[in-house]
């Protein structure tokens, strides 16, 4: 027999597809999974490009594959977990995406996780974007189109919500083959997804030299580096305000120089509050470069660290121990958290990964060395 169609069919077909429609109007409540073909027809496009923009084994147009992710994270849909293996696709390659690698905040936790890489058999492909936000976004997608087994996203450029939404489609995107999305050193996203972090207690840090600083005497405690702007300052400079406020000293906005990062940056802005006669005897320096900046700014107006004015920073890079003198500074766990974010994005895929969290905060602490002393009475920059 004839369907309308004009397709041959049998009465166990017909029988068969009566109890299929029958079992499906008997479970009302029960949700149905997405298909691949829900995300097709709600992205328009055929299945076969649905593979291709999840699988990444061929070139898809940019607006395309937009339309597609959208339409997975809208349907939630989630490919079958036994598909990567099945496809073959364990590539082991990871993609590491940062803003730079001279910095040595990026360069010592990018070893880190080289080295995990390593450890586990894998191949690191690094990217840096310079800083920009697209450039993230978009080097995400490149490293998923080579079916990378996890990518990792360090540190970021960004937090609002438009670009958190952003970063979850593509989370959702390489959840759906097999993939992870790690963000290290980054804010967690405030908005429900599958991508896993690695942090660490950066405001607890800021604080706790801010804190240190306060402990000595010193009330005009100057922040000097970076932009406040970008998430990670900007979390320094909230442990830096908090550590203030909880003494009841007066926030002046006029000694928060947040104008650029770099030992020029650094140079330049304790210039200008030498020049300006701002009363600072203590300087926080957002990390060690930023700091040697401020030392050679000092050593060339004559002033003595700490004699004069005491300096602090963040990050304990091998350079804090190079500066003269030795740069009391916020040790971060660089490396181990390079390690660990590539653990907790290989969890579920292999012995290297112990566990599966869904985030992990690292301790920061202070160390203290030789550029903090209590305030000359009476000292003032332009002494």
């Amino acid at each position: 027999m004839q369907d309308r169609r004009g397709i041959m069919t049998t009465t166990a077909d017909r029988s068969r597809r009566g109890r299929a429609a029958r079992g499906a109007e008997s479970r009302p409540g029960r949700k149905r999974s997405a298909t691949v073909s829900d995300v097709a027809e709600l992205a328009g496009v055929s299945t076969a490009t649905v593979s291709r923009v999840l699988n990444g084994n061929y070139p898809v147009a940019i607006a395309t594959r937009e339309r597609v992710l959208q339409a997975v994270a809208k349907l939630g849909y989630a490919a079958n977990a036994n598909a990567r293996a099945l496809a073959g696709s364990d590539t082991r390659t990871i993609g590491i995406v940062v803003p730079e690698l001279v910095d040595p905040f990026f360069g010592y936790m990018v070893r880190g996780l080289e080295q995990a890489a390593q450890d586990s058999g894998r191949l690191a492909i690094i990217a840096t974007t310079n800083a920009h936000p697209d450039a993230e976004l978009t080097l995400i997608d490149r490293m998923r189109e080579r079916r990378v087994d996890a990518v990792i996203l360090v540190s970021g450029t960004q937090v609002d919500l438009p670009y958190q939404r952003q970063l979850v489609q593509r989370a959702e995107a390489l959840e759906a083959m097999g993939s992870r999305l790690v963000l290290c050193a980054h804010p967690p996203l405030t908005i429900p997804s599958p991508a896993r972090s690695v942090a660490y207690d950066n405001e607890g840090g800021a604080f706790a030299v801010t804190e240190h600083l306060i402990a000595q005497g010193h009330r005009r405690i100057a922040f000097v580096g970076g932009r406040r702007e970008l998430p990670t300052i900007a979390v320094r400079l909230a442990g830096y305000l908090r550590a203030l406020e909880s003494r009841g000293i007066e926030v002046d906005e006029s000694i928060i120089r947040t104008e650029g990062f770099g030992r020029v940056a650094g140079h330049a802005a304790t210039q200008a509050l030498v020049a300006e006669d701002t009363g600072v005897t203590a300087i926080f320096a957002v990390n060690d470069t930023i700091a040697a900046g401020v030392y050679d700014s000092l050593h060339s107006a004559g002033l003595r660290i700490p004699a004069d004015v005491s300096v602090v920073a963040y990050d304990d890079t091998p350079l804090a121990t190079d500066l003269a003198p030795k740069l009391t500074t916020v040790h971060v766990p660089l490396e181990q958290m390079g390690r660990e974010a590539l653990r907790i994005g290989l969890a579920e895929q292999d012995a290297f990964a112990r566990t599966p969290e869904d985030g992990l905060t690292l301790g920061t602490y202070l160390v203290h060395r030789d550029s903090v002393a209590p305030p000359r009475s009476g000292a003032t920059l332009r002494e």
